[in-house]
């Protein structure tokens, strides 16, 4: 498939100023990205669950400029605290989306942003950040081009997300979305996530992610670098085929509802993850003590009480915990009385399965 499709073309040269606002939620990968090639294509295909309470709020003032200049104008603020430091990485991105969006050194631009979780916290805001800045660009397009169709509109905000960061192309729709070409997921592409198309057990419906913040330090090793190291990992290609194969797989647990090979595949693609931090050269870890302890008791309680609990790892020391909604009470009371206590200044967030980014 082409990138050339989502180079716009008959873009009105109307004079326009505004606001467009959006929100967008974080989303927590199921079968794991790990390693890209060039422009943010992924080596493997992944799948997410997008989560609801988790995420940023983004308004994007434009105001046309009186002379088009050869730089990009804007400035960041994050909850109303002008940050210069966040504008290297926004420049990167504009960089990356100029063939596609035109326009942008035609206008200045205000971008003020807020998560609706700590930023230290640990849960990637780059995926719901940069997800509700393309939208907020798009909805400039909308503007300028308004017989762009919703669908249109959707799959090129994700398009253009992924070049700010891979993860944030998941974050547009839900409750579950695909990003990587899967000869068993209709319509799965390298270039945008697509909502999951095929059939859903009701036992995956209303699925809760409770978020136990272990560490809200900055990691000692970024994703980008992590990504990287996989160029050359003597374990990368079989990682590539088995998160192939277990699309597949999830793809079955999904129509059947089996829920405990749900949670083999959602640990074991966890923990692969994390391996593969420690095999590469250099290696690195970035679970800490008390990611392995939470781990530990989450086992021990499955065993003892036959209940459904999961876990997951995105690249740091947090805990994603995974539950159907209706263990919920015996499970957040386990959270309160024995994993609490292992998070940083006991702080935890209860989140759930969400339906992607919503126009404010």
């Amino acid at each position: 498939m082409s990138t050339n499709q989502f180079i716009p073309i008959n873009l009105s040269k109307k004079d326009i100023n505004g606001v467009a606002s959006w929100s967008s939620p974080s989303n927590i990968a199921l079968v794991k990205y790990w390693g890209k090639k060039e422009n943010q294509i992924p080596e493997n295909q992944s799948i997410s669950f997008t989560l609801d309470a988790c995420k940023t709020i983004t308004k994007l003032t434009y105001t046309r400029k009186e002379t088009v200049s050869t730089e990009y104008s804007f400035q960041v603020f994050l909850d109303k605290i002008h940050k210069p430091d966040f504008e290297p990485k926004i420049k990167i991105f504009f960089a990356r989306i100029e063939n596609y969006m035109p326009f942008l050194k035609e206008f200045h631009f205000k971008i003020e942003t807020e998560n609706t979780f700590p930023h230290s916290s640990g849960i990637a805001s780059s995926a719901s950040g940069m997800s509700a800045l393309a939208l907020c660009l798009m909805s400039i397009e909308k503007e300028l081009k308004p017989e762009i169709t919703n669908k249109e509109f959707i799959k090129k905000a994700s398009f253009l997300a992924r070049l700010g960061s891979g993860s944030a192309c998941r974050s547009l729709e839900g409750d579950l979305v695909v990003w990587g070409k899967h000869k068993n997921i209709e319509g799965s592409s390298d270039l945008f996530g697509i909502k999951y198309p095929n059939q859903v057990h009701e036992n995956f419906k209303n699925y809760q992610d409770t978020i136990l913040l272990v560490d809200k330090g900055e990691k000692q090793v970024s994703s980008t670098v992590g990504h990287n190291l996989m160029h050359g990992h003597p374990f990368a290609q079989e990682r590539f085929k088995q998160a192939e194969e277990n699309i597949t797989k999830i793809k079955d647990i999904f129509e059947s509802g089996d829920l405990d090979a749900f949670i083999a595949l959602v640990e074991s693609e966890a923990l692969t993850l994390h391996a593969m931090m420690m095999t590469s050269m250099p290696y690195f870890i970035l679970m800490k003590p008390n990611t392995l302890e939470i781990i530990n008791k989450i086992w021990n309680f499955r065993k003892e009480t036959g209940l459904h609990i999961s876990f997951t790892l995105d690249a740091g020391a947090n805990v994603h915990i995974l539950y159907p909604e209706n263990e919920t009470e015996a499970i957040i009371e386990f959270i309160k009385t024995e994993l609490v206590a292992y998070c940083q200044n006991g702080h935890y967030i209860c989140d759930r399965i969400g339906f992607g980014a919503k126009q404010l």
